[in-house]
């Protein structure tokens, strides 16, 4: 059988596992949607774990629940929150072990404040994973004029106090970081 888009898409389980996100690990959901990656983390962070999805839309995250409770996830907890306002994850400062930021920066005006909140939300030894559209257009992603260039995600990683640790492999239509607080 044919692909009808040939080449490997965002794999959430591959990213959390080269991440190295643990049991037990406390994660936040920038930008959920429906919960690709929510749900795979929560069955990755077990009981002992939580992970919060987070997304402005009061439907993606009805569709989060209904996963969740269709699959018997008790561990992941829905808000409903604007990621481009101060403290807009209604999370507390220095709670949560990851944030996942993936293919949603590019869709936002205020990157900055989403870069900030995450960087307020985490532990002090916490990380996120940023993922984005790589350069390349074709048949799949956003227009290449809103795509963020992989230069252009570090300078706002840097100026938002995180260093990049490693870059992930993220499929062949997106590029990955994982980015820690700066000492």
């Amino acid at each position: 059988m044919e692909e009808i888009i040939p080449g490997r898409f965002l794999d959430p389980e591959l990213i959390l596992q080269e991440a190295a996100v643990a049991a037990g690990s406390l994660v936040a959901d920038f930008g959920c949607g429906s919960g690709y990656f929510s749900i795979v983390a929560a069955r990755r962070v077990g009981n002992s774990g939580k992970v919060y999805a987070l997304d402005v839309l009061p439907s993606a995250l009805d569709v989060v629940v209904s996963r969740a409770k269709m699959l018997e996830l008790t561990n992941i907890e829905t808000v409903r929150v604007n990621l481009e306002r101060e403290k807009g994850s209604k999370l507390d400062e220095a709670s949560v072990d990851w944030v996942f930021i993936k293919d949603m920066l590019f869709q936002n005006k205020k990157k900055a404040v989403i870069l900030a909140e995450a960087h307020r939300i985490l532990k002090p030894t916490g990380k996120a994973v940023v993922v984005e559209w790589q350069e390349q257009t074709g048949t799949v992603g956003p227009a290449a004029e809103i795509r963020i260039k992989e230069k252009e995600l570090q300078k706002m990683v840097e100026k938002a106090g995180f260093t990049i640790e490693n870059k992930i492999d993220a499929g062949d239509f997106h590029y990955g970081v994982i980015v820690r607080k700066q000492a």
